[in-house]
């Protein structure tokens, strides 16, 4: 595992891939996911000669859970500066969910730094549903109780057809959840705060000028379609794919289909 400090802040992260490669994919985390959840990336750009930078926003699992709320410029920035200090330059970013969000905030606060941005169940600002949401997540994690919490959150997360067909692996997941540390539900209820105060950057995206691939779940009820859409319609330079038969999270649930349309898209823009 590697680490570095910045602004004081333990950061975990990895390199990955051709470490001597000019192209650099950047992947930024969903809120309760890591840097783990992208294995189903990882091996297709690890093949493709990509270099590879993965790492947890502060809050999340394995970098530190400092007292909030944060913000997306904080996260941006905090993202650029162990670029930085890993001798890179300009990259691609890949982001999920909040990911995404602060891949977008990124690319306002640094577009000399950003070569392309992939965007996946994304949003820029909120509706009453969502909120509620996220209010009920914080709720769950303010308990404590990891196989209760993921139960709780799961039926907004995960496709119908995936719950279905992966049942026993998600009952799995559950109950791994019961050994999670508290510390990752203080970290989870400092990024919910985050996301539900600072999201807002719908009247910005007109200033987004590289190519942006905007990518959404059919049926994610979480951050449904029409927030992809008005994300690919307010940004200059964009596509917008839609994933049928898939929920919120697409990097699980329709991997191989995902993996093809960012593998084209950064490819047509290095």
């Amino acid at each position: 595992m590697s680490y570095k400090e910045i602004n004081g802040i333990k950061f975990f992260y990895e390199l990955r891939g051709n470490t001597e490669s000019t192209e650099t994919v950047a992947f930024f985390n969903g809120v309760m996911a890591s840097a783990d959840s992208w294995k189903n990336q990882v091996h297709l750009f690890e093949k493709m000669g990509y270099r590879i930078l993965l790492h947890d926003f502060k809050g999340q699992l394995r970098s530190d859970k400092p007292k909030g709320p944060y913000t997306f410029s904080q996260h941006a920035l905090e993202a650029k500066l162990l670029m930085e200090s890993l001798g890179i330059g300009r990259v691609h970013i890949v982001g999920t969910s909040y990911g995404g969000e602060a891949a977008l905030r990124f690319a306002l606060d640094f577009p000399q730094t950003v070569k392309s941005i992939s965007v996946i169940d994304s949003v820029s600002e909120l509706d009453e549903t969502l909120k509620f949401f996220v209010l009920g997540w914080k709720e769950l994690a303010k308990q404590k109780e990891g196989e209760k919490f993921f139960f709780g959150m799961m039926p907004s997360i995960y496709g119908s057809s995936f719950v279905k067909k992966n049942m026993e692996m998600l009952k799995s997941r559950a109950k791994a959840f019961k050994e999670i540390s508290d510390s990752y539900f203080d970290g989870q209820i400092e990024l919910y705060d985050t996301f539900l105060n600072d999201v807002y950057i719908t009247d910005q995206l007109s200033r987004i000028d590289c190519p942006v691939l905007v990518v959404c779940g059919e049926d994610d009820i979480l951050k449904p379609p029409k927030f992809s859409k008005l994300i690919a319609d307010s940004v200059k330079n964009s596509e917008y794919v839609i994933i049928p038969n898939c929920g919120h999270v697409a990097i699980f649930e329709k991997p191989n289909e995902l993996n093809s349309m960012l593998l084209g898209f950064i490819s047509k823009h290095i």
